[in-house]
């Protein structure tokens, strides 16, 4: 009982400190709004119904990475610089809740970020034939695993502009190597190996079968890689945790 209460604690904190402030809010809207309006206008209005779903999936998959990671950039190296991390981890509680809670508000950004190029989309096609229930499930492991990254590179950066840095060293290159708007098929084949040791792959692999029927892998193998993906950075995560402060 009280791991849930520091859980929920911590997390009530992060929502209300930075999650619902205005300006992180229209960050959540205004970015993928501003994506899928691009794709929209560079079509030139010559973009068919089709082609609106194909986007469908890179756009909510870029969505919650770009989301989740950037918000973990800031939570982190605040209260890094503010030392409230480092009382935290004096806490009563363990480094497994810890990075539960502190994960979880960016989890949550992220989930919310996906819906938006959806709700747009929605004007434009109809959304039916879509399988919601493996889309929620595709969108829940792509913000688990894009938080424990951006987790992974907010605790080894110092200042907030240092956390954006490294995490566009792995944002960027993950737009053209996880099949987001490019299918890996038309990437050079040394390059093709790289996609499928990021776990992006597998979600908007997820995405691309639930939305247009159209994935690669089986759902299972992707659902057990992604599964995989996430336990590994979290057990990272909670040792660099451990490491860098506890020992």
């Amino acid at each position: 009982m009280k791991k849930w209460i520091a859980f929920w604690s911590i997390l009530k904190k992060d929502i209300n400190n930075y999650y619902l402030k205005p300006p992180n809010i229209s960050w959540g809207i205004i970015f993928p709004l501003s994506w899928t309006l691009m794709q929209i206008i560079r079509s030139s209005g010559e973009m068919t119904i089709n082609d609106i779903r194909d986007l469908l999936p890179g756009l909510m998959a870029m969505s919650i990475l770009f989301g989740t990671t950037s918000m973990l950039a800031v939570t982190i190296t605040f209260e890094r610089r503010g030392r409230s991390f480092e009382r935290l981890l004096l806490a009563p509680i363990s480094i497994s809740t810890l990075v539960l809670a502190k994960i979880s508000g960016a989890i949550i950004f992220g989930i919310f970020n996906s819906f938006v190029p959806v709700i747009f989309s929605s004007f434009f096609v109809g959304l039916s034939g879509i399988s919601w229930a493996r889309v929620l499930l595709a969108i829940l492991l792509i913000a688990v695993t894009s938080t424990l990254m951006g987790l992974m590179i907010a605790v080894s950066a110092k200042e907030v502009f240092e956390a954006q840095t490294f995490s566009n060293f792995f944002r960027f290159p993950m737009l053209f190597l996880c099949g987001l708007f490019v299918p890996i098929s038309s990437l050079p084949v040394f390059l093709r190996p790289l996609s499928f040791v990021l776990p992006l792959t597998y979600g908007t692999d997820m995405l691309k079968g639930a939305i247009n029927y159209n994935s690669t892998l089986p759902p299972i193998l992707s659902t057990f890689i992604l599964l995989v993906f996430t336990l590994g950075l979290f057990m990272y995560c909670r040792y660099n945790i451990r490491r860098k402060w506890i020992l």
